[in-house]
């Protein structure tokens, strides 16, 4: 791509994006999104205004676009009209979607005892047992040691957990 093929606004965001460090995938990630946004909005992305992002928000909920996906794009939009086009304005009401909060699988006892089942040995079961019913991770389970187990309080201690 030559020099003269790259719009002035573009160039700015690149610029804006470099000066930023931002890597190379988010800054594609980031050009992308501008460009989806264009394309949508069909005229010069200086002319647009808040309820042209509503709408191409709404657009893209539409569509089915993931929740993570559709606020990359505004967070893309956003950076776009406040860093290269000084004009924040148009994106600073903003709404991002949350994602729905999903609740953990909880494994019925019949599958649990088949779980513990497979462990090859008596160590997997334990440790499988202690994770299961503790919830705790992979690693924290690992870094366990005896003194971290209180039996008369029925309380396992987790140090270093995150």
């Amino acid at each position: 791509m030559t020099d003269e093929a790259i719009s002035p606004l573009r160039r700015r965001m690149i610029e804006e994006m470099t000066i930023r460090h931002f890597s190379p995938k988010v800054q594609k990630d980031y050009l992308r999104h501008v460009k989806d946004f264009a394309d949508f909005l069909g005229r010069s992305l200086d002319k647009a205004q808040f309820e042209d992002v509503r709408r191409y928000q709404l657009h893209l909920t539409e569509r089915g676009v993931s929740v993570t996906s559709r606020n990359v794009a505004m967070t893309a939009l956003r950076f776009f009209y406040a860093r290269a086009l000084n004009r924040p304005q148009v994106t600073d009401r903003i709404v991002f979607a949350r994602e729905p909060r999903k609740l953990p699988v909880v494994l019925s006892p019949e599958e649990m005892g088949r779980l513990l089942a497979a462990a090859p040995t008596l160590k997997y079961q334990a440790a499988l047992s202690v994770a299961y019913a503790g919830g705790l991770r992979i690693s924290e389970v690992v870094s366990l040691k005896v003194g971290d187990i209180d039996s008369q309080r029925m309380v396992i201690r987790v140090e270093q957990g995150t």
